[in-house]
């Protein structure tokens, strides 16, 4: 079992950043890929950001790609996404999530799943 906690959500105008940190508790963090989703009410969960179990490779989705950066400190059981030039677009709830298996753009892969956090960019 794999607890997960999401901080650092808020509200930011267009072109500001925030950085999400994800705290993780059980079994050892390094067992796990970690990946960023993020969902708006009445669409569906929508892949971000994904970090290989060491941090050695990353994934971006092509919407956050050169704005948002994935990174984890294993011994300190976090992960988080540092995300700058933020757009409207990017509002949404943003999920920490970890598997088991390689890092992966489809959540269904993912066992293990924080409450969320709430990102706003104001225009």
């Amino acid at each position: 079992q794999v607890h997960l906690v999401e901080s650092g959500g808020g509200l930011v105008q267009t072109g500001g950043s925030l950085r999400l940190s994800c705290v993780a508790s059980g079994r050892a963090f390094s067992s796990y890929a970690m990946g960023w989703f993020r969902q708006v009410p009445g669409k569906e969960r929508e892949f971000v950001a994904a970090i290989s179990r060491f941090g050695y490779s990353t994934y971006y989705s092509d919407s956050v790609k050169g704005r948002f950066t994935i990174s984890r400190d294993n011994a300190k059981n976090t992960v988080d996404l540092q995300m700058n030039r933020l757009k409207p677009e990017d509002t949404a709830i943003y999920y920490c999530a970890a598997t088991m298996k390689s890092p992966n753009t489809t959540p269904d892969v993912y066992d293990y799943w924080g409450q969320g956090t709430r990102v706003t960019v104001s225009s």
